[in-house]
This record gives C-alpha cells, sequence and structure tokens, in this order.
C-alpha cells in the first residue's frame, strides 16, 4: 500500500450537513405537495445531507378527496401520521426538534404548509404559524443557520418572522399578503429561486404554478437546494 493510499484511508470523512425538513401531511390539498417533499429529500440526499423528518402530531385542519377536491366532513388524520407516509416511517414529532441539532431548515410546500403549519390559509396576514415550527424558525434564523423553503411555503416563512425576501412565483394575491407581513417579494419562474443572503433564507416556486411540468418543478428545487446548502 502507497503512503498516498494509507493517508487517504485514515483521513476521516468530512461530516454531513444535517437538515430538517418539515412536512405537513401527505397530498398537496391538505398535507405536503408529495413530489415537492420526495424532489427536496432526493436532492438533499444527492448532495449528501443527512435529513430528519419532523411534521407535528396533531390533527389535519381537514381532509380533502384528492378526486373530487371536496373536503370530506367528518374525516380526520393526523398530520404526522400522514407525513409519515412519505417519510418510510421515520418522522419525528415537530416539538421534539430544535434548530441546535441541525444546520439548515427545509419546508416543501403544500396546501398543508397553510392549513397546518400554519393558519395562512384561513386567516391571510392575520394567521399564526404553528407555535413548534415559530420556535425552529426563529432559533434557525437567530442562530444564523439557513431556511429553504418552496410553494407556499415562503409565505408562511414571512409569517413566522415578519421579514425575508422571498419568491412564490407570480401569485399576485399571495404576493400582496407577503408584502403586508413584513417580507419582500421578488417575482420568479419555476425554474429560478430567490436567495435573500442578509436572512440566509431561500425559496423556489415550485407548483405554486400549478401547470408546470414536472421537470421544472425539480429544477427549481434543486436550485434551492443547492443554494441553501451553500449558505452553511
Amino acid at each position: 500500500m502507497s503512503p498516498s493510499a494509507a493517508a487517504t484511508e485514515s483521513a476521516p470523512e468530512s461530516s454531513s450537513p444535517r437538515v430538517l425538513v418539515v412536512l405537513s401531511g401527505a397530498g398537496y390539498l391538505d398535507g405536503a405537495e408529495i413530489t415537492e417533499a420526495v424532489v427536496s429529500l432526493l436532492s438533499l440526499g444527492r448532495a449528501g445531507a443527512s435529513v430528519q423528518v419532523a411534521a407535528p402530531d396533531k390533527p389535519q385542519a381537514h381532509v380533502v378527496n384528492h378526486l373530487t377536491g371536496e373536503v370530506q366532513e367528518g374525516e380526520g388524520r393526523n398530520v404526522m401520521v400522514e407525513a409519515a407516509r412519505i417519510a418510510r416511517g421515520k418522522v419525528i414529532p415537530l416539538s421534539e426538534a430544535s434548530h441546535e441539532g441541525f444546520d439548515a431548515l427545509f419546508l416543501p410546500g403544500g396546501y398543508g404548509a397553510a392549513k397546518n403549519l400554519s393558519t395562512f390559509a384561513f386567516e391571510g396576514t392575520g394567521g399564526r404559524v404553528d407555535p413548534d415550527l415559530a420556535r425552529l424558525l426563529q432559533g434557525f434564523h437567530a442562530a444564523g443557520k439557513p431556511i429553504g423553503a418552496v410553494c407556499i411555503s415562503p409565505a408562511v416563512l414571512v409569517l413566522g418572522l415578519g421579514k425575508g425576501t422571498v419568491t412564490i412565483g407570480d401569485d399576485a394575491g399571495t404576493a400582496e399578503a407577503i408584502e403586508a407581513m413584513g417580507g419582500s417579494h421578488c417575482a420568479c419562474p419555476v425554474t429560478e429561486i430567490t436567495v435573500d443572503e442578509d436572512n440566509r433564507v431561500v425559496t423556489a416556486p415550485a407548483y405554486m404554478y400549478g401547470s408546470a411540468p414536472i421537470q421544472d418543478v425539480a429544477a427549481g428545487i434543486e436550485r434551492a437546494v443547492s443554494a441553501t446548502l451553500a449558505l452553511l
């Protein structure tokens, strides 16, 4: 064995960045957008990150039939149990997560972010962020650790922080709400991202462009993941 080979074998591996991914259920109308969640997890894994999924252990705001788009009255589901479908069971309660155990936070979208991680979908600019998510947003931000968010999640991020330059694409109503909550909105095509270096926030529109092809949605999320990790 050559000296150089021996040195290579004995050298310690660099530690992987630890990323907390917060899901809001499973299914874009009442939980996490599944494509966005999977592309986020795949992109983080390909980038060498160590990922932990978390979700609030509480009932969903409501359950929606994804064939008809109608709310299923009288039916209930648990956000964390539904998120476990995407995380293959490897999910922890959001209440047990801390910014101290991770290097970055990443929020895929889906209406669940606005319904289960916050009340933005129902109360707009007067809404509230889930207390455990609010604690995490404030903790990551105060520690200078990057936060990535896609789809509607950037609006939830601004609701929780009261600041940040973000994008949700070109939806005028949501952009106005972001500005009213103390943030700044930057219009952005589906394949591109917005990076707020001052607040260490990275955002991408994803399926805020509802008719966007999956490859374009994935391209934007992949860029958001890369830019979030680049801020470490």
